[in-house]
């Protein structure tokens, strides 16, 4: 199925001389949804994938969604803050600052496998953070997942050193 045509291209957002790639059409569609969900999780339906992680906010609709497909639980991750338990933290940075990401201590034990999900693969910063996170709680990655890879922003050499699944490349 090719999925390009669920995806709405946003000229000029958030600002000038960026494309948006919008993927509410693609969750609209029960099809779309279903056979990205089913895509992105089929290289790992024989892993032992112990759990899937995601940091918010659309990273949380596809990675839960893939947990249920890889009979696997789910890990939020979410930004500094926002969970009630003994956390973890990573800061990385952005293009105008910093931000930091957060999981609970106990969300990993030492040797667990771990999917880390995201909707859109771009400069690798934020999933390059993810990646630490489960790594400083002693899990091992067992791949990355994405529904879309925007390869001119290269993301994909900050985390070389793990296996990328994408469904749909812009570049």
């Amino acid at each position: 199925m090719d999925l390009k045509p669920y995806i709405r291209q946003i000229p000029d957002f958030p600002k000038p001389g960026v494309v948006f790639r919008d993927i509410t059409p693609l969750l609209a569609n029960a099809e779309a949804f279903g056979y990205a969900i089913r895509e992105m999780a089929s290289p790992y339906i024989d892993k032992s994938v112990r759990y899937v992680a995601a940091v918010e906010a659309r990273g949380f609709i596809f990675g839960s969604a893939i947990a249920t497909v890889l009979k696997a639980g789910f890990i939020p991750m979410r930004k500094k803050g926002k969970l009630p338990h003994q956390t973890a933290a990573v800061a990385y940075g952005l293009e105008y600052g910093q931000d930091a990401i957060e999981v609970h201590r106990d969300a990993i034990r030492p040797g667990e496998r771990v999917l880390l999900v995201d909707d859109v693969l771009a400069t690798g910063g934020t999933m390059a953070a993810a990646c630490e996170l489960i790594r400083n709680l002693g899990g091992e990655i067992c791949g990355l997942s994405f529904l879309i890879e925007l390869s001119d922003l290269g993301g994909r050499q900050k985390l070389c050193s793990y296996p990328i699944h994408r469904l749909i490349v812009y570049s």
